[in-house]
């Protein structure tokens, strides 16, 4: 729902372009981490390894230089997954509770602040962050994508219902807009923080990354949905596009309304989902303080706790576009490309690199590029958070 706004970014031509080549840039990252998850755990004599598990096995296995690394290695892993969970989260609140207004406003006239919706999206927010075992958050996610398909097919017929003007549309980014654009994008596809847990419990892991495996097919349709979506929502809305394209949708029209709510109920489901690695990440550390029969209790105390200060930071902020490209270049630009890029050299080091040192080269390509995601992107993005509350 907010490629429209990478393409109003990014232009029709070059986004249509620059989704396809970030797309495969993040299927191949996704390939380097996995690959190297499961050569470290093979190495290690374990059955499998998790992010931070991974940083560790490879730093304190690699170049003699970077073995003091290894410590720091994993606790970035960890604060950088809790940093671009925890945002993606509060983005999450904002866009229910801004639909819910703008739903009740058009049809009731009820013209309640942004924060009441984000304290009333509290109450099935509790319920759902509780359930701890990603078996269990599986059907709230396979009902919640069927729900998002149903709203993404709506939305397309709005957008296609329209002509299309679009000979006065941007085809190309300004440079003040790029950043914005990848941003804008890794937003959309991330999902890095969940490959390890998932390729972790699967059945059959080799199916994970195989040609016709669960990532190929999964980013393709990704990329052909997000192209579509983008060009077109753009080319309908032009400037007006909003963060979700759900919101340029016509108001007055009950289906269009109908799709609001949709997409809101989806993003709710998943909010459990959301919650998983970062709950994990924390258990793992603080579990260990707490004395076993009081596990149950803790765990309840601490989702409880983190949800309201996520609630708090969603109060406090309730915007959404700005946040986007922060979360997509901050937290994205590390974990996505950065990471498993030189997670790979390290383990590669110093003869597994191939013929002239290919893959050597095609890593340093990949880290700059990771690079002036992280700096440019989230500088860009929190110049434009300090003009929206300055």
């Amino acid at each position: 729902m907010a490629m429209p706004l990478a393409f109003k970014q990014g232009g029709l031509l070059f986004g249509t372009v620059g989704t396809v080549a970030i797309c495969a840039i993040y299927a191949h990252c996704v390939h380097l981490l996995v690959s190297t998850s499961q050569k470290a755990s093979k190495r290690k004599r374990v059955p499998l390894l998790g992010f931070s598990e991974t940083a560790e096995a490879v730093f304190s296995n690699g170049p003699r230089g970077v073995r003091p690394m290894a410590t720091l290695a994993t606790r970035y892993v960890d604060v950088m997954i809790l940093i671009q969970s925890f945002l993606s989260f509060c983005l999450y609140l904002v866009f229910i509770a801004k639909t819910l207004k703008d739903v009740l406003y058009n049809q009731q006239q009820i013209d309640w602040d942004t924060r009441i919706y984000i304290l009333l999206v509290l109450i099935p927010a509790v319920v759902i962050t509780q359930v701890r075992e990603l078996k269990y958050l599986v059907p709230f996610s396979g009902f919640a994508n069927a729900i998002m398909i149903t709203a993404i097919g709506i939305v397309l017929y709005f957008v296609l219902s329209e002509p299309l003007e679009i000979e006065d549309r941007n085809m190309f980014p300004q440079w003040s807009t790029l950043p914005s654009f990848v941003s804008t994008v890794l937003f959309a596809i991330q999902g890095i923080r969940y490959i390890l847990p998932i390729e972790n419990k699967m059945k059959h892991p080799e199916d994970f990354l195989a040609r016709f495996g669960v990532i190929n097919i999964a980013i393709t349709f990704l990329t052909a949905l997000y192209i579509v979506m983008g060009f077109f929502g753009y080319a309908q809305y032009g400037d007006q596009t909003q963060g979700s394209v759900t919101l340029n949708l016509p108001s007055e029209n009950a289906l269009a309304e109908s799709t609001r709510l949709l997409a809101a109920i989806a993003v709710l489901l998943t909010l459990g989902l959301s919650y998983y690695v970062p709950m994990e990440i924390m258990w793992h550390k603080l579990g260990e303080l707490v004395q076993v029969k009081y596990h149950n209790w803790a765990q309840i105390g601490m989702r409880f706790a983190v949800l309201i200060v996520l609630a708090a930071v969603a109060i406090g902020a309730p915007e959404i576009e700005p946040f986007v490209g922060l979360v997509g270049s901050f937290g994205s630009g590390t974990l996505v490309v950065l990471y498993p890029v030189a997670m790979d050299v390290i383990f590669r080091w110093p003869n597994g690199f191939g013929w002239m040192k290919w893959h050597l080269v095609k890593n340093i390509v990949l880290f700059v590029f990771g690079l002036l995601v992280l700096i440019f992107g989230t500088y860009s993005s929190i110049m434009n958070i300090v003009d929206l509350y300055r």
